[in-house]
């Protein structure tokens, strides 16, 4: 008989989790909801729309920059232990400015800003759900969504692409020190290598190098992902500051794993779209 009971208790409880992951993804969604029809309708906040630009762009440029330096660095310097073997130095300009524009900018890029951005954004507004904030913008007839969530996830779909095109550009100067120092290439070479791989265009976009519009798809998705994500938890905190705590790693892990499950999906597609 405990044994039986125990087995009902467990089931139970796992149509409980189940149930309540059902209704946060039905949450999520209807957030997503407001939140577009919010960006198509007025009022607009420009100010809080300026605000968050600064603070997700301009907040973010040198962790950004180190992190592509340092990325570009090291794949550089890797990559050269390998084609070294094959006589195949030549190509690292390649290889840096492919792995980096197509995949490690937007991605590490997107981690790093959610790291500390997006980290912001869910205590910002946890902090303002536990001291009854929220409530009192709806009692004064401001919409929360459109107050607090709209020029987040505006500012996070304008800025991260841009902070990725940063991040890039940087990656491939970290490239191009290690090539001129370390393996005796000349910055010429190095660039000329890096400007072949950018030169490949898509059966579709004949003009648009493929390596870009990847380059540019990705952080423009992980952008608006982690600012709804990241308002979605802080949104629904609960238990005062130790709720804001815990909503904001939530915010943050989610959005890192959402971040790089949409990352294959989207580089599935476009592998179907732009065949090499």
């Amino acid at each position: 008989m405990p044994e039986a009971s125990a087995t009902r208790v467990a089931a139970r409880l796992g149509r409980d989790a189940v149930f309540r992951m059902a209704l946060a993804v039905q949450a999520y969604f209807s957030l997503l909801v407001r939140v577009l029809r919010a960006c198509a309708s007025r009022p607009f906040y420009r100010a809080d729309l300026i605000q968050q630009m600064d603070t997700i762009g301009v907040g973010s440029i040198l962790i950004v920059m180190l992190t592509g330096l340092f990325t570009g660095m090291v794949l550089a310097l890797q990559s050269a232990v390998e084609l070294e073997r094959f006589g195949g130095t030549l190509y690292i300009g390649r290889l840096v400015g492919a792995s980096t524009i197509r995949e490690l900018g937007p991605v590490l890029t997107a981690l790093i800003v959610t790291g500390r951005a997006g980290a912001g954004m869910a205590a910002a507004l946890g902090a303002m759900r536990v001291t009854e904030q929220v409530d009192a913008l709806r009692t004064m007839g401001i919409d929360p969504v459109r107050k607090l969530v709209v020029p987040r996830f505006i500012a996070a779909l304008v800025m991260l692409p841009v902070l990725t095109i940063i991040a890039d550009c940087v990656a491939v100067f970290g490239g191009l020190l290690i090539a001129v120092l370390k393996l005796d290439m000349t910055a010429q070479l190095y660039l000329s290598s890096v400007f072949d791989t950018l030169a490949q265009t898509g059966f579709v976009l004949t003009v648009v190098p493929i390596d870009l519009i990847q380059g540019l798809v990705k952080p423009f998705a992980f952008g608006g992902l982690m600012a709804l994500t990241s308002c979605f938890h802080g949104l629904r905190t609960r238990g005062g500051t130790e709720g804001v705590g815990r909503a904001t790693t939530q915010a943050v892990v989610a959005t890192s794993l959402l971040i790089l499950a949409v990352d294959y999906f989207i580089t599935q597609i476009l592998i179907v779209i732009f065949p090499q």
